[in-house]
């Protein structure tokens, strides 16, 4: 589903009244499907844009570009989190120029209130700035509560939480505060699909794309107050 810049606003504003009085909110997923293949089977997740815009177009592209291909689950903390590691460091096939400038970007912290962290929820990495966010994301085994409003929630898994369940059975070692799996667990490969259409399409707007549909919008309604001027200075009298 296409979602121009302003749609996507006034769907924020709407969801934001919608949810002031609730305990919880479920967001709209859109149609596109990123499927990340491991060894222990395949996990498949869609994104939520109406809620977090800039985050869901940024891994939607990481993902279009290949670039979470060779990288790994890094932690892998049983009831909690299975954390993936940021692409610039964490995978063994070297990135291109297009892939690097991509992984460099940062997403700032979107959060709705309603939205919680349960199990299956992608929620975004970060380091103490909550603008930090780049290509790390967790995928939650339980509810975590205290990360609600506190990190992106992105999207949800669709298919494969048997695939993270098998992955909470593998031996671990600690870390500081992460617990880590004794072997990597390495995303072998990835594709992206869309339901519900028979052509792809690219649904999720990168702020160059929100910019030119803002900027292509802003001159149509001038140029219909142009006209309507003229067509008024025509027809009506002075």
């Amino acid at each position: 589903m296409k979602m121009p810049f302003l749609t996507i606003i006034l769907s924020l504003l709407a969801i934001i009244g919608t949810v002031a009085g609730d305990d919880e909110f479920t967001p709209a997923m859109a149609d596109e499907r990123v499927v990340f293949q491991t060894e222990y089977g395949d996990i498949t997740f869609g994104f939520w844009p109406e809620v977090a815009p800039v985050t869901s177009a940024h891994i939607f592209k990481l993902a279009r570009m290949g670039c979470y291909t060779s990288n790994h689950f890094f932690r892998v903390d049983k009831g909690f989190v299975a954390q993936i590691s940021d692409v610039v460091g964490g995978r063994t096939i070297p990135m291109n120029d297009e892939q690097q400038k991509e992984a460099s970007k940062t997403v700032p912290l979107e959060v709705v209130q309603g939205v919680k962290h349960h199990a299956g929820v992608l929620s975004m990495g970060r380091y103490d700035d909550p603008n930090s966010g780049a290509s790390s994301f967790s995928v939650l085994l339980g509810d975590a509560p205290h990360l609600d409003m506190q990190y992106t929630a992105f999207a949800k898994v669709t298919e494969g939480m048997e695939t993270l369940r098998r992955m909470e059975d593998l031996p671990t070692k600690r870390e500081g505060i992460f617990v880590m799996p004794l072997k990597r667990v390495t995303i072998l490969a990835t594709y992206w699909y869309r339901i519900n259409h028979p052509e792809p399409s690219l649904t999720m707007p990168d702020s160059h794309k929100c910019e030119d549909e803002l900027a292509e919008l802003v001159l149509r309604f001038k140029s219909q107050a142009e006209e309507l001027q003229r067509v008024r200075k025509k027809c009506l009298p002075v």
